[in-house]
């Protein structure tokens, strides 16, 4: 790299800072006089970088926004911090950014030297993150990887452990990532079985990718998420729910979690009618329960017994069946 390219590189880096840069001060980092500042900054702008420029005692030099965004200039430090930080979101699902800090984190990763590589592999290694639950962690390197491959349209072997614990080797060509509460999901076309696949992440080891590219393939639905969706929700049984809750339409529409959740309509000054959307047991009644008011299911017969069934468990735990309380944590 000529001494001039290298030069702008840096200069382009400090403006990336949010501040303003009068001219000496650039001149006195880079060792060059305010002049060559001055045809360095003209060049810039040449390139497209808008660089904005303010006189007088308290003006300087500073980079504003553009129509495209400029190479992102790291130093080491700064590499490492974002690469562990985009590692952690991807591994904590936080709804809207999860595959977006994948797909991020793939790139960075792609163009960190071996040196930094090295670091963020051991900073991943020593940091045991808290557990959310009892939810399947996903290694954000196998993410990494497979956010890769489907960028590249390139095939993929892994091994892959099913849900009774068979396991295989599959061969796919992946589609897409889906983030879905706390698990992520793998979309591919299984070459061998010659059909559409999902894969839990989780179950997933040994991601290799192969090299060969091919077209992209026609996905059976309208985007992943659907596909998922609608794949998880034809292999449960699902209810639809019609339920009786004693207050206002007002103050539960914002419980129940939006129109996807299913109908909900007045029945009186102080209840509203609910009709749900397909859903498992379990889920229904999690939703009625967090409602924080007096229900009455209608339907289905299904619901009222594993809503008595889960009173009754609630009750036990809480001591009132007459069971001594065997003792708690603090």
């Amino acid at each position: 790299m000529s001494e001039t390219s290298a030069r702008l590189l840096n200069l382009l880096s400090l403006l990336q800072t949010p501040r303003e840069w009068p001219g000496s001060e650039l001149a006195g980092r880079l060792g060059v006089t305010t002049r060559t500042i001055r045809r360095d900054i003209d060049r810039l702008r040449e390139l497209g970088y808008p660089v904005h420029a303010t006189m007088g005692a308290e003006g300087g030099y500073r980079l504003a926004a553009g129509a495209a965004m400029p190479p992102l200039l790291l130093d080491d430090d700064e590499a490492v911090a974002i690469a562990v930080g985009l590692r952690s979101a991807a591994g904590h699902t936080i709804e809207g950014i999860e595959e977006a800090s994948v797909r991020a984190l793939a790139k960075l990763e792609q163009v960190l030297p071996a040196r930094l590589r090295r670091r963020v592999g051991t900073l991943g290694t020593a940091t045991v993150a808290l557990p959310y639950g009892d939810h399947p962690t996903v290694d954000p390197e196998h993410l990494t990887v497979l956010a890769a491959a489907i960028t590249n349209h390139e095939r993929l072997r892994f091994r892959y452990r099913a849900g009774a614990g068979a396991r295989s080797k599959r061969l796919v060509e992946p589609h897409r990532l889906v983030a879905a509460g706390r698990r992520w999901y793998l979309v591919a076309y299984d070459n061998d079985r010659e059909d559409w696949r999902i894969f839990r992440v989780d179950r997933l080891s040994e991601p290799f990718p192969t090299g060969v590219r091919t077209p992209p393939r026609t996905l059976p639905a309208a985007d992943a998420g659907s596909y998922v969706r609608e794949r998880m929700q034809g292999a449960a049984a699902t209810y639809r729910a019609v339920a009786t809750v004693y207050a206002p339409a007002a103050e539960v529409t914002p419980r129940l979690g939006g129109a996807a959740a299913g109908e909900l309509e007045p029945a009186g000054e102080a209840s509203c009618r609910w009709r749900s959307s397909p859903e498992a047991l379990e889920w229904l009644a999690v939703r009625l329960a967090l409602l924080g008011h007096e229900f009455t299911v209608h339907e289905p017969p299904e619901l009222v017994a594993y809503l008595r069934a889960m009173g009754g468990r609630a009750q036990r735990a809480a001591g009132e069946d007459g069971h001594e309380d065997k003792g708690a944590t603090s």
